[in-house]
């Protein structure tokens, strides 16, 4: 037998130890996911987490997986698509809690006029002449490309024609809380109260659970167009179909005097006297609540949504957000119809929700940054009724989220991100657009809607509208 060298005798004994002792494995395989988003800075929204510089969320099947250091998100994570993050914020899409989309074809017919001579003189009449299915499809069409554009990903509408509306957000993607209109007297498509709650309910029954990002509602206009009685079946049906209200509440001072003229009290305090208070209900406005009705708002379900640039146009007032805020009110925010606004720009209500309350009060520490911002994201998601879903970028909810570039000059040089989002940002700056999962604006360029298109079919639907204004005229 032929004798071993030292070197080989000292490999055969390597050999020996390994066979006896495996190496265990130390390095884990990545998890698989659909995509990586990075990004400079992480706003996350939620309080435990707040912003993570180099940072990044991983998506599989629509929901969120896991948000991090980009680093370990990558080492743990392997993805066909990785959504570059240098120079971009990444953080939830806003949420526009209430609007009527399809109004974007009515965007400037009526400006400068108080509330009520801008509905009863101007708006309810073309709305009465023009509005049927055609109209809805192309103003709501409209509407969303300008949402995608904005970053807004989640809005909570409230017009004619719903069942028309949820088929526009089925298609081009965003999430939606469609509610159905419901008012006493004759509408676009109703002769007046039986026939318009009849329709609601048919479509709350029909779309309930027929869309993951569509959620049907009621909703009776307000409680100057709504008589107390229908405002009762309303509230049943919504019981019993366990879906939300949207409402028009405490939007105007002459609102205030019909409510008390023929109640002998507040809209809120009427709401609160048939139960609305004890049911998730989406309340526009309420801009001229008591103290007595903000001690109700505090301890109810009803969530007033802050519409800065529609009620300044209007004339409607200035609602009392910093002490709704302090009396602990989940707020949210939104842009209301693009013919009370007159965009649908969210960043314009951010900023405006900041800035206002601090030069109606004298008081520049009121409504700070970060709570505008969470008005249109985390606690406007709740107001919507939408908190469970949206609004943080956190594992569990939905892969809602927006990137906004940072290389204008106008956000230069950065000391703090939520500063610049606020006071700084407006919506040229959002470049990708991501709902569900599903990439609806990329690098710019919105990917869900053929835009031309939509402008094409709105600006020749405006003009047959001009041109029967100038010969009714």
């Amino acid at each position: 037998m032929k004798k071993l060298t030292p070197l080989a005798r000292t490999l055969a004994a390597a050999v020996a130890l390994v066979a006896l002792n495996p190496m265990k494995e130390t390095t884990m395989a990545a998890e698989p996911a659909d995509m990586i988003v990075l990004g400079d800075y992480v706003v996350t929204m939620d309080d435990a987490t707040g912003v993570i510089e180099h940072g990044a969320v991983a998506v599989k099947d629509g929901a969120i997986v896991a948000v991090g250091k980009a680093d370990e998100i990558k080492a743990k994570y392997t993805a066909k698509e990785i959504m570059d993050g240098d120079s971009k914020v990444l953080m939830p899409g806003l949420v526009n809690g209430h609007t009527h989309t399809s109004m974007t074809l009515l965007r400037g017919v009526a400006d400068d006029l108080d509330l009520m001579t801008w509905l009863t003189k101007f708006i309810f009449p073309m709305e009465g002449r023009f509005v049927d299915p055609e109209f809805v499809r192309i103003g709501t069409s409209l509407a969303c490309w300008e949402m995608i554009r904005g970053g807004t990903t989640s809005f909570v509408d409230m017009y004619f024609y719903p069942e028309v509306i949820a088929g526009v957000v089925e298609e081009c993607g965003l999430r939606a809380v469609v509610t159905a209109p419901m008012i006493d007297f004759p509408s676009p498509g109703f002769k007046g109260w039986d026939d318009s709650y009849a329709a609601g309910v048919k479509f709350v029954e029909s779309h309930k659970g027929k869309s993951a990002r569509v959620k049907p509602g009621l909703a009776p206009h307000a409680p100057y167009t709504v008589s107390k009685e229908h405002l009762v079946e309303v509230l049943a049906a919504a019981r019993k179909l366990d879906v939300p209200i949207s409402i028009h509440v405490a939007e105007d001072q002459s609102e205030t005097k019909t409510i008390a003229d023929k109640y002998g009290m507040t809209s809120i305090e009427l709401l609160n006297e048939i139960g609305y208070l004890d049911h998730p209900v989406i309340a526009a406005h309420v801009v001229w609540p008591s103290e007595h009705d903000r001690a109700l708002l505090a301890k109810g379900k009803m969530s007033p949504i802050h519409n800065p640039t529609s009620n300044l146009k209007t004339g409607a007032g200035i609602a009392p957000v910093p002490q709704m805020l302090d009396d602990g009110i989940t707020l949210g925010l939104a842009t209301d119809g693009a013919a009370s606004n007159n965009d649908l720009d969210m960043w314009e209500e951010i900023r405006f929700a900041a800035l206002l309350h601090k030069g109606n009060t004298h008081n520049p520490t009121v409504v700070p940054a970060l709570s505008a911002l969470k008005m249109a994201t985390s606690e406007g998601a709740k107001a919507a009724t939408l908190g469970d879903v949206t609004g943080k970028l956190v594992p569990g909810l939905r892969a809602d989220m927006i990137q906004v570039d940072l290389t204008s000059p106008r956000l230069a040089p950065l000391y703090d991100v939520i500063s610049h989002l606020v006071y700084a940002t407006n919506s040229g700056d959002v470049v990708t657009t991501i709902v569900d999962g599903r990439v609806l604006m990329k690098d710019g360029q919105v990917l869900a809607i053929d835009g031309a298109k939509v402008k094409a079919e709105a600006d020749a639907l405006g003009a047959k509208i001009k041109a029967a204004l100038a010969e009714a005229n």
